[in-house]
Parts: structure tokens; sequence; C-alpha cells
């Protein structure tokens, strides 16, 4: 029986092909980018990248799917061993800084890019660069109790004030919450090609079509 067996009877045969084959790149492996590098790979996604320089702190540890035993550690190598080690699929880690100087290179080959960055000067590098390359772009934010996804052509990067987002209040249920529609969104991008923008508020459970 396949791994991904309720999976494919939910998206199709033919869709989890086309899951399988499409290059993802996802900027960042923190409490946005490494749930959702885990969670495309668990929906069928083998051709993932997963950039991020940091190591594991224990401050990562509630919202993000690291263990006690992995603080220390660089993100990139320790999700690609989650991954290998749930899935047998073998992920690309790189554990390289993302700069404007090296953004061209880092997101070669990719079909898709989903910024979850927690920095203003990284976002900006890769909203540069996605849209000069037309590469499609999805990026993944938070803040308190709101959160988005929001794609290239309408995204406007934050101010770097309080740029750091793990020094901000941050409840795990938003972070599942937002992965999951991020991850929804990005699966609906690679079957149909729509862009799908949205805002979610977790003290009201609202998710909403973002429009401008």
């Amino acid at each position: 029986m396949s791994i991904y067996f309720h999976e494919q009877l939910h998206r199709t045969p033919e869709l989890m092909k086309k899951l399988r084959d499409f290059p993802v790149t996802i900027c960042g492996a923190g409490a946005l980018g490494a749930n959702i590098a885990e969670n495309l790979a668990r929906s069928g996604c083998a051709k993932l990248r997963i950039i991020d320089r940091d190591r594991i702190e224990e401050r990562n540890l509630s919202t993000q799917p690291y263990y006690r035993s992995d603080v220390g550690a660089y993100k990139t190598k320790i999700l690609v061993n989650i991954i290998y080690r749930a899935l047998g699929i073998t992920v690309e880690g790189i554990t390289k800084e993302l700069t404007a100087a090296n953004t061209t290179q880092l997101l070669s080959g990719s079909k898709l890019v989903i910024d979850a960055f927690d920095n203003s000067i990284a976002r900006q590098a890769v909203t540069d660069n996605c849209s000069n390359l037309q590469i499609p772009c999805l990026h993944v934010g938070l803040a308190a109790d709101y959160a988005e996804m929001i794609w290239n052509p309408v995204y406007r990067v934050p101010s770097a004030a309080n740029d750091d987002v793990c020094d901000y209040p941050l409840a795990r249920n938003l972070v599942i919450l937002a992965v999951a529609i991020a991850s929804e969104t990005a699966i609906n991008f690679i079957s149909t090609q729509q862009q799908q923008s949205f805002t979610v508020t977790l003290a009201d459970f609202a998710v909403k079509p973002f429009n401008i």
C-alpha cells in the first residue's frame, strides 16, 4: 500500500504525479517553513529544496518539528533527515544565508517558491528575484494572532522594524492553521496554476481571501 494511500484517494493519481515531480523551494526552516516542508512532503511533494542558515534553539521546539536532542544542529540537516525517516524520500537542504547576491543561484530550477523567512532583508531578496525571473512565489507570514499567504504580484515586504518573528508572541495553533492553508494554497497552484491569497485570524478562526 502506498504511503500516500489516503492522499491519492483525495487528490487523484494524476495530481499526485504532478506533486511528486514539481520543484518547490521553501525559504526558511522555522515555524512556518519547516512545518510547510514536512506537510508538503507528506502530501506527496518529492522535489523539495529547503534553504535556511539557522541552528535549532530550545525556543523553537514548541512551534517547529524538532526535538530536544536536535538543539544546536542545523535546521535544514535535521529537516532533511526527518522527511527521509518518515517517507524514504530525499529532499535538498541548503544551509546558507540567502542574500541578494546568491538568490538567483539558490532558487535556480524552482517552479514555485514559498517564502517563509522571518526577516525583511531575505524576503526582499526573494521578492525581487522571483519578480525578475517570473517564478511564482507565495509569501507566508504571521504576527500576533494574524497570518497571511500572499502571492508575489501583490505582496509588500514588511518594515524591517522588529524583524525577528521569534521575538513576538506566537501561538502554535496559528502556526499550524497557517501551514495548512499555505500548503493547500500551494497544492492548488500546482494543480490549477491559480494564485489565491488569504489572511487568517486566530481569535475568530476567520480565513478570508486577500483582496487589494
